[in-house]
């Protein structure tokens, strides 16, 4: 087996990220916010037909350190979980708080906020 057979659809590459400015901006502009203890999520619907994630990590938060952890945390959530996330861009940005939690608390935040609402899945697991 190649590497690339092994990653599967648990990947994500740069067609699943939000790079420009111009992508973020339309998602606050145009996108539903959605609040949770630790983020502040927008949606914004797409025509890719798959999810995209940005994530904004202010200096507010901490040194580089804890700012990186974070962004890791919501990466992975997002490559865990890319499969039944609907297809809208995603816009994550962390409140203070978000640097100490763990993979599980980020899961059981973001989970009933992301949730696409016909799936009736554990997206906590």
């Amino acid at each position: 087996m190649t590497a690339q057979s092994l990653r599967g659809q648990a990947s994500f590459c740069k067609a699943d990220r939000l790079l420009k400015r111009a992508e973020f901006q339309r998602v606050k502009q145009v996108g539903s916010r959605r609040r949770s203890p630790h983020f502040v999520i927008s949606l914004a619907d797409n025509d890719l037909q798959r999810p995209r994630l940005g994530v904004v990590v202010t200096k507010r938060l901490g040194k580089a350190v804890q700012r990186n952890r974070v962004k890791r945390l919501l990466r992975e959530f997002f490559r865990r979980h890319k499969g039944i996330l609907p297809p809208q861009d995603i816009v994550i940005i962390a409140k203070p708080g978000a640097p100490g939690l763990t993979s599980a608390e980020v899961a059981a935040e973001l989970g009933p906020v992301l949730l696409l609402s016909g799936v009736k899945d554990e997206i906590g697991s």
